[in-house]
Parts: C-alpha cells; sequence; structure tokens
C-alpha cells in the first residue's frame, strides 16, 4: 500500500489574468488552475498550500507550493502533464521530495521580491513593468532611503489597512535598487513581508527620488506606523516574487 508522500512544486506565472494566488468564490486564480490541473492529473482530489499570497496582477517568477498524494509519478512526466494542461501564463519547473511535514509557507526563512520599472514603452514588458514616463529619479538618494528599512523591525506604515495579521514586525536582509539596461529594479529580501508593503515602499522611495519628499522624511514615516504618511502603491505590474528560500534539510532529493 503507497503512503502519501510530500512535494514542493517550484513554478512561475504572470499575474494579470488572476485575482491573485489564492482561491476565491467567482474569481480566477493560479492557485485554483494548479489544484486541478493536479487533480486531474493524478486522478485524485489534490490540494496545495503556497509559500503566500500574491495580489491580483503580481507576477512571479519563483514561487513554491506544496502538495500530498499517494500517487506514483515520473517527476519529469508530470512536469509536462501539468504544463500542458495548465493556461499559458502558468509554468511548473520543478519538482521535489520534501519531509512528510515540510511546509511551503512557514518552512521559509526568506522572501525575495523585484520591482521593475521602464522609462519607454516596451512591448516585451506589457504587465511586467511599470511604465513610468517621469523623468528618472535619483537612484543614489533612493538607495540612501532604502537602508533605512534594514534599520527597522515594524513596517505598519508600509501595509494595507484592515488587514489580519498578528503584528506588522518584519526582518528586512537586503533593499537596493539597480539599473540594468533602461530598467530600473528594486530589490529586497525578508523573513516575511505584509499585504502591499513592497508597492507601498517603492512608491514612497520613487517620491524620495524624484524630489518630492526629503530623505529625511523616511524614518518618520516609517516611525509613524501611519499607511497615510507613506507613498501611493505602486502598481502591481512591476512586482515579482523572484526568490523563497528554505533549510536544506527538509528536502529528501
Amino acid at each position: 500500500m503507497s503512503t502519501h508522500k510530500r512535494y514542493f512544486l517550484e513554478l512561475s506565472y504572470l499575474g494579470k489574468p488572476f485575482h491573485g494566488w489564492q482561491v476565491q468564490e467567482n474569481a480566477v486564480s493560479i492557485q485554483g488552475f494548479i489544484e486541478e490541473a493536479l487533480t486531474t492529473y493524478l486522478k485524485e482530489k489534490t490540494t496545495i498550500q503556497g509559500s503566500g499570497r500574491t495580489d491580483t496582477g503580481v507576477n512571479a517568477s519563483f514561487q513554491v507550493c506544496h502538495f500530498e498524494t499517494h500517487v506514483e509519478f515520473e517527476k519529469e512526466r508530470l512536469i509536462r502533464g501539468l504544463n500542458g494542461i495548465l493556461p499559458k501564463e502558468i509554468a511548473i519547473h520543478a519538482i521535489r521530495q520534501v519531509k512528510p511535514d515540510a511546509h511551503a509557507r512557514f518552512d521559509a526563512i526568506k522572501r525575495s521580491y523585484t520591482y521593475r520599472i521602464i522609462f519607454r514603452k516596451n512591448p516585451f514588458l506589457e504587465n511586467q513593468a511599470w511604465l513610468n514616463f517621469t523623468a528618472p529619479p535619483n537612484v543614489e538618494l533612493m538607495n540612501q532611503a532604502a537602508a533605512y528599512l534594514l534599520e527597522y523591525d515594524d513596517f505598519e506604515c508600509f501595509s494595507k489597512v484592515h488587514t489580519e495579521v498578528k503584528h506588522f514586525r518584519c526582518q528586512i536582509f537586503s533593499a537596493f535598487w539597480e539599473q540594468k539596461e533602461g530598467e530600473l529594479l528594486f530589490h529586497i529580501t525578508a523573513n516575511r513581508f505584509l499585504r502591499g508593503m513592497v508597492r507601498a515602499i517603492v512608491g514612497t522611495l520613487l517620491e524620495i527620488g524624484q524630489g518630492k519628499r526629503s530623505l529625511e522624511e523616511m524614518p518618520k514615516i516609517i516611525e509613524s506606523k501611519s499607511r497615510s504618511q507613506a507613498g501611493k502603491a505602486a502598481p502591481a505590474s512591476g512586482l515579482f516574487l523572484s526568490n523563497v528560500t528554505y533549510p536544506d534539510e527538509i528536502y529528501l532529493d
């Protein structure tokens, strides 16, 4: 008799066509499509748990979810099968067996996001970048402002209001801007993120880079713990979940 085994799926997706990651009534979700594809291929009801939820329109170049099954399968064949069932905007890249109690959300020790801004129209980056027609900002100033993020651990000022969390504490490991071939990229890594946090940070830093706010306002905004003190959230289209890190010992292959 086969026992249930647990697996991590590594995947990517374009967020535009979906109402976010999480299954919702009367709305198409990434989680819903993956559960349907697994159920169809494995011929048994299969549910998944993601490393975290991404909002409507947010992309992922690297996302992780877990599922359990007693069905035996060949990994490469399953990857091909799922990709054949899933819509073109979702791609499965790898399947790894993990310990029976490994959890895609609770075992993640680091998560990384990248935010992409472009300053001229690019048809190849439609829905994958924020097309910003303003003058390029002062990147050095924005990096100085981003450095303040590493000095604090309460980021209520960058969280969506009325969100159901027990606390607003996050440990940010790195946060910096990078100029790259006509693009401006913001990279941020932390142990956890609040709803809307990265987009609110990007919007605030951009206002500092454009001279709409002073560098000295950044610590005051964080200490205020008020969303109304921070800048307007950047659009969802430029945001990517770009990495999720787990302890090596949870993997069985």
